[in-house]
């Protein structure tokens, strides 16, 4: 699994005009699911994100986590995160992850998140939404499960 990870003190998702979802201070995290990832992948994208010591503490400097700071997660599917841009100019989206199963792992991530004491707001698998944020610093982070074995 692959994930972007921006700190933001405000971010939010809509959906044809609908608000999805919104938090304030926390994470937005991009999330893309690629062919053979499981549920240890999941896990350690969850422990690695909540556990991100990416947040200031009194002295200014980032050594807090999410949970620490009682923030939130805002986690959006983006199968494009898997994009291959090496040949040509359209990207192939070969190693990403057949819908269905993607959306199991994404709501598997959500589920774990929650399950460490995080609140996590979402977007809507598969639909095109319009992703609003306010980047924190800005911190900006890609992850990657296969480089966290």
């Amino acid at each position: 699994m692959r994930a972007v990870v921006q700190r933001v003190s405000q971010a939010s998702v809509t959906v044809s005009g609908e608000l999805c979802g919104a938090i304030g201070t926390g994470l937005l995290v991009l999330l893309g699911a690629a062919q053979g990832d499981d549920g240890r992948d999941v896990d350690l994208l969850v422990r690695k994100i909540v556990g991100l010591r990416i947040f200031r503490d009194e002295a200014g400097q980032m050594n807090r986590s999410v949970q620490e700071i009682g923030g939130a997660l805002l986690v959006v599917s983006q199968f494009t995160l898997l994009g291959d841009c090496r040949r040509g100019r359209r990207p192939s989206f070969s190693a990403a992850m057949e819908p269905v199963q993607a959306e199991r792992l994404c709501q598997l991530f959500v589920e774990q998140a929650r399950a460490e004491g995080v609140a996590v707001a979402t977007g809507r698998f598969g639909a095109m939404m319009d992703v609003a944020l306010v980047n924190d610093g800005p911190v900006t982070l890609l992850l990657d499960s296969k480089k966290l074995f």
